[in-house]
């Protein structure tokens, strides 16, 4: 490996790190304004309804579930639906720690929610900014200049 390389392999991953706790940020601060929808039929629904107020959607997934073709389906419905209404893609892993970010638990007899699909919205009223947000759509953007239309993230635990 050249200086040059070892050097760009370093600064990848300190971006990728930077990405992953800006999704984490995110995350957090749309949860407290109530602008998340969680599920991918909830998504769904809701992207039928209000698509112009997504402005991100994440698509999680870990090694586990890769070979669930009803899920892989809805993944490639969900994509083509966002790439037709400009809102930005990040698919992402570590399933575990998208729940304790979202401060999802084992419950006592409760059914997990469905956490395969996660929308940031913002709504037309009362608009939100965050940090996070505008590096994350910076991020996706490069992503795409480089022809990587759906960008990944490893969220990792911590």
């Amino acid at each position: 490996m050249t200086l040059e390389e070892l050097v760009a392999c370093a600064n990848t991953e300190k971006k990728m790190k930077s990405v992953s706790e800006a999704v984490e940020d995110l995350l957090v601060a749309a949860q407290r304004q109530g602008c998340l929808t969680v599920g991918v039929y909830e998504s769904a629904k809701l992207m039928n309804v209000d698509p112009d107020s997504v402005v991100l959607c994440l698509l999680a997934i870990d090694e586990e579930d890769e070979d669930d073709i009803a899920l892989q389906i809805h993944f490639t419905l969900i994509q083509a639906f966002c790439c037709d209404n400009d809102i930005n893609i990040l698919r992402i892993s570590g399933m575990e720690r998208l729940a304790a970010v979202l401060g999802e638990g084992p419950q006592d007899n409760a059914e997990p929610r469905d956490l395969h699909c996660i929308l940031v919205t913002n709504p037309h009223t009362g608009s939100w900014k965050s940090q996070g947000l505008a590096e994350v759509a910076t991020y996706c953007e490069e992503s795409r200049c480089n022809n990587q239309w759906v960008p990944y993230l490893a969220l990792q635990a911590r």
